[in-house]
C-alpha cells in the first residue's frame, strides 16, 4: 500500500506541477475537461451502464456540457455569475452528500434506485470541481500567470497532507472507525492526525504573507476544503461499496481509476473557491 501511495506521487505530482504552471489557462482548461471526461466514463459504474454505447454517451455528454460551460459566448459578467453559482450550489451538495454518508446504508434507499438522482450526483460532484479549477487558475492570470497555479497547488498540497497525516497516523493509532459502514479503512485517529497536519500547512502558508486575504478567510476556507476534502473520499468510497465495486476504474494500472485520484479534490476546490472567492 505505502509503496503504491508513493509510486503514484512520483508519476503524478510532476505531471501536475507541469500542467499548472506551464500550460496556457486554454490548454489548462481542456486538459481538465479530460480529466472529467476520464472520471465521467468511470462515473458510469457507479450508474450501472454496462453496455459501452451508454458510457460513451454519459461522457460524451459530460465533455460537452463542461465545454459549453468554460466556453459559453457571453459577457464576462454572465459567466463570472454562472460560475459563481456553480460553485456555490456545490456547499449544498456535499452538505446533502455528508447527510448521506452518515446515515449510509439507510439513505442509500432514497437514492440507489434513481438514475436520474445518480445523474444529479455526477453534475454536482464534476461540474462544480471543473468550475473551480478554472476560477482559481484564472485569478490574477493577465498580470501574473502563476499567481492561480500557485493558488490551487495550495489546494492540493492540503488535501495531500490531509490524505497521508490520515494514513500514517492512522497506521500507528488508529482504533476508532470514523466511517465503519462506509469505509471500514478509515479511523478517527487518522482522521484528526491528517486534519492536524494540513492546518500547520495552512497557518505556516498564511504567514509566509503570500495569500492577501484576512487570517480568518483564509483559515476557515482552509479548514472547511480540508474537512470537506475527507468527505469527498468518502462519498466515493459509499458509492463504490452501493455499486459493488474496490475501484472507481482501472485507467491507472495498480492506482485504481481517475475518481480514485481525485475524489477529495472534487469537495476540496469548489469549497476552496466559493469561500475565499465569494462568500468571505
Amino acid at each position: 500500500m505505502l509503496i503504491d501511495r508513493v509510486l503514484t506521487a512520483i508519476i503524478l505530482i510532476p505531471l501536475v506541477i507541469i500542467a499548472l504552471f506551464f500550460a496556457p489557462l486554454s490548454l489548462f482548461s481542456y486538459l481538465i475537461i479530460v480529466v472529467c471526461g476520464l472520471a465521467a466514463w468511470e462515473w458510469t459504474n457507479f450508474l450501472a451502464m454496462t453496455k459501452p454505447v451508454n458510457k460513451i454517451i454519459f461522457t460524451f455528454s459530460v465533455v460537452m456540457l463542461l465545454s459549453l460551460v468554460y466556453l459559453i459566448p457571453n459577457t464576462e459578467l454572465i459567466k463570472y455569475t454562472l460560475f459563481k453559482y456553480i460553485i456555490c450550489l456545490s456547499i449544498i451538495w456535499w452538505l446533502f452528500a455528508f447527510l448521506m454518508v452518515i446515515g449510509y446504508p439507510n439513505s442509500a434507499k432514497y437514492w440507489s434506485n434513481s438514475l436520474l438522482i445518480k445523474l444529479l450526483f455526477a453534475f454536482f460532484t464534476l461540474v462544480p470541481f471543473f468550475v473551480g479549477m478554472i476560477e482559481l487558475r484564472s485569478i490574477n492570470y493577465t498580470f501574473n500567470a502563476y499567481t492561480g497555479a500557485v493558488w490551487l497547488l495550495y489546494v492540493f498540497v492540503l488535501v495531500w497532507a490531509t490524505d497521508t497525516g490520515a494514513y500514517f497516523v492512522g497506521r500507528a493509532l488508529g482504533k476508532r472507525k470514523l466511517a465503519a459502514k462506509v469505509s471500514p479503512g478509515k479511523t478517527i485517529e487518522g482522521f484528526l492526525g491528517g486534519v492536524g497536519s494540513a492546518i500547520l500547512i495552512s497557518i505556516s502558508v498564511y504567514l509566509t504573507g503570500y495569500f492577501q486575504l484576512s487570517f480568518i478567510t483564509f483559515i476557515l476556507s482552509s479548514l472547511l476544503a480540508i474537512l470537506v476534502s475527507v468527505l469527498g473520499d468518502l462519498t466515493e468510497s459509499m458509492f463504490k461499496r452501493e455499486a459493488g465495486i474496490k475501484d472507481s476504474g482501472n485507467l491507472i494500472p495498480g492506482h485504481g481509476g481517475i475518481l480514485d485520484r481525485i475524489d477529495s479534490l472534487t469537495a476540496a476546490v469548489p469549497m476552496f473557491a466559493a469561500l475565499s472567492l465569494y462568500l468571505f
